[in-house]
């Protein structure tokens, strides 16, 4: 793991008039982007062949000769074949002579090494690069272990498929998009062997993986993933923040529950089993009755974090979850990181941040506005990792 005190001496040699916020273009880039330029930062994307024309042209940033932005929210791009190229030194030299930041996004540990993220990328992260490791299910320390450390609820693993005893959600990766899911549910040992069977004649799980993954209860009710924001450098106010609430758009998932049941039964076998290909996302609120639930989940995680994955959590984090029947929260995953929905309150703000702040805040410009807070009081190492 690349020591604090090395990155602090990257940050020092920064420009602080010239700081540069920076993402890997895909996930929730537009945010940290949009963010970025409402706060007055230039900012980059760093983009892989082939899928650039989102940012390099639909997103593009046209400013004034002052540098007032007038569209757009994407000034430079750095184009590689591979994103995974952006650990070759040549580029991250070019990062660090334009003093940008990086802030973490789902898609740098998809397509790098986590390894490589935590060992071999020599540029400041806006965040807890530490933590991202947590995110790979299975792993010794990942984020059950924190939630259970936390005393947080999650629901309870089965450990062994023949216990089945009712509904359960079974985690694995799909087999043909590496990126995705190949989740699915089962009531009985018979439905899992059934469901299983067919998906792996479909090609969407594998043998190899099956045994390998994760079987939990299934929680009944709806989903709220709660984008939180925890400033290490807030002095006056709550360092926690809740800034804005989303939930899934699932494929083909969505598409089968807007079926009528008997449609559902006459479907081919190859349609039949959903899938859940994360495709968007949309805004969602809390009865305020929960919101101090919600805040007391923050809480817990947060310093878990600090006493097990010390310094923490730094700036935004995601605490996916379900609320049952009783209004009882349940967390299901957890993105300690900038979330994968926050592009819905992007430039219009949420009702949680906006509130809070008196101003259009999204995901991305809050971090933007911790950047700029930091350089103010001559503290931006403290929120790099």
């Amino acid at each position: 793991m690349l020591g604090r005190k090395e990155i602090s001496g990257i940050v020092e040699a920064y420009d602080s008039k010239k700081i540069r916020i920076g993402t890997v273009a895909s996930h929730s880039a537009l945010d940290v982007f949009d963010g970025a330029v409402e706060e007055g930062f230039r900012t980059l994307a760093v983009c892989q062949r082939g899928r650039e024309a989102t940012y390099e042209r639909y997103f593009r940033c046209q400013r004034k000769e002052k540098g007032r932005a007038l569209r757009g929210s994407v000034d430079d791009l750095m184009l590689l074949d591979r994103f995974a190229q952006i650990l070759d030194e040549k580029n991250q030299q070019a990062l660090r002579r334009t003093n940008t930041l990086l802030v973490p996004n789902r898609a740098l540990t998809s397509y790098l090494p986590v390894q490589d993220v935590e060992e071999r990328l020599r540029l400041p992260l806006l965040g807890s690069r530490n933590l991202l490791a947590s995110e790979e299910r299975g792993e010794g320390r990942d984020y059950y272990w924190i939630l259970q450390k936390a005393g947080l609820p999650f629901p309870e693993r089965v450990e062994d498929p023949k216990s089945i005893d009712r509904l359960v959600i079974v985690k694995l990766h799909h087999a043909q998009k590496k990126l995705e899911r190949g989740f699915f549910t089962a009531a009985s040992y018979d439905e899992y062997r059934k469901k299983s069977d067919q998906l792996i004649a479909q090609n969407v799980i594998t043998p190899e993986d099956l045994p390998n993954a994760r079987i939990e209860r299934y929680i009944i009710g709806p989903v709220f993933n709660l984008d939180f924001f925890y400033s290490p450098i807030e002095d006056r106010m709550e360092k926690m923040e809740l800034l804005g609430i989303d939930w899934r758009f699932e494929s083909s998932l969505d598409g089968h529950v807007r079926l009528p049941a008997a449609q559902q039964l006459s479907l081919q076998e190859n349609q039949f089993w959903p899938e859940y290909t994360v495709c968007g996302h949309n805004a969602a609120t809390l009865r305020e009755s929960l919101l101090e639930k919600a805040f007391v989940l923050a809480e817990k995680f947060v310093k878990a974090t600090q006493e097990h994955y010390a310094p923490g959590i730094i700036g935004p984090f995601c605490l996916q979850t379900c609320v049952d029947k009783d209004l009882d929260f349940w967390i299901y995953d957890v993105a300690p990181r900038t979330g994968g929905g926050t592009n819905i309150h992007m430039w219009v703000g949420h009702p949680y941040g906006n509130a809070l702040w008196r101003r259009p805040m999204s995901t991305g410009r809050r971090w933007a506005l911790e950047v700029k807070r930091a350089i103010k009081a001559d503290r931006l190492d403290e929120i790099v990792t």
